[in-house]
């Protein structure tokens, strides 16, 4: 199974530019994932490359920060603020990314697409 993965394109490029080494989510996946794809989301709004998962850690976001602030590519301010009246977090680890040559409107792959809130399961793209 692969999912979807909205993220902000300043992220997302740090993550296809091997800066970013950990993507901090408040929810995880309930399955088992493959690939994870990019959604750059607006202004860009296309899938721009995937990542594999090196591995995921949940832990409260004040340790998630002292693990990973130094390659997590996000202000302490933006990260707090995202983690805001959160008791956990996760912390998913990048292991492989790729970008693609050209970026996929997920509009021609998917009927009534939606930008996904947090992510959304798919299949191969």
């Amino acid at each position: 199974m692969n999912v979807i993965l909205s993220i902000k394109p300043k992220y997302a490029n740090a993550i296809l530019a091997g800066e970013k080494k950990v993507e901090f989510r408040k929810l995880t996946f309930k399955k088992e994932i493959e690939k994870v794809y990019i959604y750059s989301s607006s202004p860009e709004q296309r899938i721009i490359g995937y990542f594999t998962i090196k591995n995921i850690i949940a832990d409260t976001p004040e340790n998630l920060w002292q693990k990973f602030k130094r390659v997590g590519s996000i202000t302490k301010d933006d990260f707090f603020q995202y983690f805001e009246n959160k008791e956990l977090g996760y912390s998913i680890g990048i292991k492989d990314y790729i970008r693609f040559e050209k970026s996929i409107d997920p509009k021609r792959i998917f009927k009534n697409f939606v930008a996904p809130q947090s992510y959304m399961y798919c299949e191969k793209i």
